[in-house]
């Protein structure tokens, strides 16, 4: 989809991204809904190319990053078709694609609002915590899911969730991988607020609206003054988990995960 407006960066999705610009929101969508919207390379490079486009034009007052069908993002993509993919790219070019996702969210001079209506698992967690506001349905959850396949957070998680709720709390996430409902992220700082799931949409319109509305040069100073105090362990997040990921991607423990999940069975790691 692109922008009527031929005047200046014309906007381009893809089957699985879509991208649209209307009335100043550049609405940036996830559209793999069978899974979930697990995350390939060229849906990662979409999302970056996008908002490095929008960093310098002046018609994109605020970003809203969704994800189509019942699901936001379910991180990237282990099934069939997506390893095939990873290794037609290589491991490090997705990790690469991934960090630019993330990054060009948390860089990204206007306020963007995640619509978490669904699940948000691995690095899926990582692209709703690097935006400005995360609206959750009542039905969305957030897991950081990578240790049940001998992995590790990536996508800046390690820096993105332990500055919204913690060490300890980040921790819990992390290690255990356990699943957490709407109520407790938003009990825990995780979400900006939760609503019903028949009121989610014009939730999101409204706050989408209230920033459109906004002081636009005001927003962008309080952005940058925020990231810049909390997210101080940011681009060191990025380059450590890319390090230890790659390690972890070549090892037993990785290729037992990928078979214990299709066989649907737990996994026996060997700790090698």
């Amino acid at each position: 989809m692109t922008t009527a407006d031929s005047s200046a960066h014309t906007y381009t999705g893809i089957d699985d991204l879509l991208v649209e610009l209307s009335d100043g929101v550049l609405s940036v969508t996830l559209n793999r809904p069978d899974s979930l919207n697990s995350l390939t390379f060229p849906m990662l490079s979409g999302i970056a190319d996008a908002l490095e486009a929008a960093a310098s034009d002046s018609r994109v007052k605020a970003v809203r990053l969704g994800g189509a069908g019942r699901g936001f993002c379910s991180g990237a993509g282990i099934g069939d078709d997506d390893q095939a993919q990873k290794n037609v790219d290589g491991p490090a070019s997705v990790l690469d694609a991934a960090n630019r996702a993330v990054r060009s969210i948390v860089n990204l001079p206007q306020p963007v609002v995640a619509a978490v209506h669904g699940p948000a698992a691995g690095v899926g967690v990582s692209l709703a915590l690097a935006c400005d506001v995360v609206l959750a349905s009542e039905k969305a959850y957030f897991m950081l899911a990578f240790t049940k396949i001998g992995l590790m957070p990536d996508g800046g998680a390690s820096a993105l969730v332990a500055a919204a709720i913690g060490r300890i709390r980040a921790f819990r996430m992390a290690l255990l991988a356990e699943r957490i409902s709407a109520a407790d992220a938003y009990d825990w700082g995780l979400v900006t607020a939760v609503h019903p799931a028949d009121e989610f949409d014009a939730k999101v319109d409204e706050m989408v609206t209230t920033l459109v509305s906004g002081p636009a040069v005001a927003l962008r100073k309080t952005k940058h003054a925020i990231n810049a105090a909390t997210l101080t362990e940011f681009e060191g997040a990025l380059g450590r988990e890319r390090e230890g990921q790659l390690t972890l991607l070549s090892s037993p423990d990785f290729l037992e995960g990928i078979t214990a999940f299709h066989q649907r069975r737990p996994a026996k790691f060997s700790d090698s």
